[in-house]
């Protein structure tokens, strides 16, 4: 096989504008790897920003390495070559250190599928000092366990400061000490860093007995935004990305406190950098990329309280270059129509998440029916005439009833489009409907995952109620979310299973065409495993795999939460009152302000 038979090549062969110089007599080499394809990794902020921490050290080259595709990988196979770093093509195995970030769960069988092709040893126990240290970072690491045994080092929570921590103290250390003792100084030393080997674990069936850890890890996360490096550009690719577009990063954290949404506990407290530096970050990365569009991000942007300052501050260079505003994230009751018009949008998304008021008081979703009205009918109004709506099902508390509300609401969105559409267009609303998946510290992390005969139950009954030509209906694949269920909450024992699945032919898991449920299944069965175990609800005074960890909300708060849920009451948002989640003693709580 030739590299010109290789799809697109362009994935490989690096050499995009914006790359920066490569140190060539750095002390500390290290390969940023994404266990995904380029066009997804290099769509991820984290990547974009720590690449460019990382080679602004000193004595640091720091380069990058993606999951090939499977033609790639044969090629690499059959002319006896390693996978590489784009940068330098420097084998992985050559390097000082190797980091994955850590996206979501469905990647993990990828870890293993370019360590195979770096013909790196899985497990940290078989790598000697002779190997590069193996580090992860990323929010899945907030249970990493399932992939605990193939680490060295585990970088928990933002890892700005603490990678270069880590980093440094290995530039100073090089040499002179052996792999063992680096790790038991940075376990010490340097907060955040959690060192798998050092910590062991006791079960009993599907439950953890006990868990002997030096200490509790704490996640670290940075206090103040405005002080903390943001790059003003950007690596701008020769191939289209899934997210191809400049992108801004207004603040971290949030204030809803949706009940399911891991991200807004993991990422807590809410911090905003100011106007004037969001002014001055926008204005580089378009003058340094040439991007025509720019995306303000953050877990809930209609959130930042200095929106329409900074969208003033920026109509010079939305007029004088052309270029495109996007806001994901926006929810229901921040959404400014008049300001979606002004950026050319065709369609809209919102996530109502439950289909009745009463579960999206469950989830403390903390949006209403009249919201929801208001906001498509101001969207209807100024010509839109798509809408994606998303929605969960097996919720906490959920009934069928619930998922009546989900059609319902359809045709009353249809409805609401034709008494107040200003075009002759046909109205289109999308659904789509993904099935919950409990994660760790959120209150509903002790939720069990809906049995298949219970999703496929409502799945036939919305796919009767929305036969329309005005309405599509989408999921996602059961057995997919079924295995993201599982490692999301599974313990060091999956180490094994995983093996044992990419043996059978596990890759790329997050890709349809390639995910292989019974690969997992065979690896279950090899392994002695249940998955019906990871499954389960758990009981609220039972070991969780990552109660070694401290992320700041504390398990009572979410207990607290928990069983607010079960009342459908809500609770108000970190900016309009303070819920004591355990934050509030950093002083950075925004109602604290």
């Amino acid at each position: 096989m030739k590299f010109s038979d290789v799809q697109k090549p362009s994935r490989y062969v690096g050499g995009e504008y914006g790359v920066p110089p490569m140190k060539e007599d750095a002390k500390t080499t290290f390969c940023m790897c994404f266990p995904d394809s380029y066009e997804v990794g290099m769509s991820n902020l984290g990547i974009r920003i720590l690449y460019y921490i990382l080679n602004d050290m000193k004595d640091v080259r720091c380069e990058r390495c993606f999951a090939p595709w499977p033609d790639y990988a044969e090629y690499l196979k059959e002319n006896s070559l390693r996978l590489r770093s784009l940068e330098t093509g420097t084998p992985l195995a050559d390097f000082d250190i190797v980091g994955f970030s850590l996206q979501y769960e469905l990647s993990y069988s990828n870890i293993l599928y370019m360590l195979s092709l770096a013909g790196i040893p899985f497990r940290s126990a078989d790598r000697g000092d002779e190997w590069p240290l193996l580090i992860a970072g990323g929010p899945c690491v907030v249970n990493v366990e399932p992939v605990a045994d193939f680490f060295d080092v585990v970088n928990v929570g933002e890892g700005e400061e603490m990678l270069r921590n880590i980093v440094a103290a290995y530039g100073e250390c090089k040499g002179k000490m052996s792999k063992a003792e680096f790790l038991r100084k940075i376990n010490d030393e340097i907060e955040g860093v959690y060192v798998p080997s050092l910590t062991s674990f006791e079960f009993d069936g599907g439950r953890v007995a006990k868990i002997d850890a030096p200490h509790k890890t704490k996640r670290v996360f940075v206090r103040n935004l405005d002080e903390t490096y943001f790059p003003d550009k950007a690596i701008v690719p020769t191939m289209e990305l899934v997210h191809d577009r400049a992108v801004a990063e207004l603040f971290r954290g949030c204030a809803n406190g949706c009940r399911f949404c891991q991200a807004g506990f993991i990422y807590r407290p809410v911090r905003e950098r100011s106007v004037d530096t969001m002014t001055k970050i926008c204005f580089g990365l378009i003058k340094n990329t040439g991007y025509d569009e720019l995306s303000l991000n953050s877990l809930s942007t209609g959130d930042y309280s200095g929106l329409g300052a900074l969208i003033e501050n920026l109509r010079p260079l939305v007029k004088e270059k052309n270029v495109r505003l996007a806001l994901p994230s926006l929810r229901l009751d921040t959404f400014d129509s008049s300001f979606a018009q002004n950026n050319r949008l065709s369609s809209l998304t919102f996530a109502p998440e439950a289909g009745t008021q009463r579960l999206r008081n469950v989830i403390n979703k903390n949006i209403t029916h009249e919201d929801i009205v208001s906001s498509v009918t101001s969207a209807f109004e100024r010509g839109f005439s798509t809408v994606k709506l998303y929605f969960m099902m097996g919720l906490p508390t959920e009934t069928m009833e619930d998922i009546e509300g989900i059609c319902d609401l359809a045709y009353e969105i249809k409805d609401l489009y034709y008494k107040h559409r200003t075009s002759k267009k046909d109205v289109k609303i999308n659904i789509s409907v993904a099935t919950f998946i409990p994660k760790p510290h959120t209150p509903f992390q002790w939720e069990p995952f809906d049995s298949r005969d219970s999703v496929s139950e409502k799945q036939r009954y919305m796919r009767g109620r929305l036969r329309n030509k005005n309405i599509s209906l989408s999921w996602h694949d059961y057995d997919c979310s079924l295995m993201e269920a599982v490692f999301a909450r599974g313990d060091r024992r999956l180490s094994a299973v995983l093996e044992e699945a990419f043996a059978e032919g596990a890759v790329f898991d997050g890709w349809t065409e390639y995910f292989n449920f019974g690969a997992y299944l065979k690896a279950f069965e090899k392994c002695g495993l249940d998955f019906g175990m990871y499954l389960r609800e758990r009981d609220e005074d039972e070991i969780l795999p990552w109660d070694y960890l401290d992320m700041g909300v504390t398990k009572e708060f979410l207990l607290r939460e928990r069983r607010k849920a079960y009342l459908a009451q809500c609770t108000p948002g970190c900016n309009k009152a303070c819920s004591a989640c355990g934050l509030q003693k950093e002083g950075l709580c925004r109602v604290n302000r």
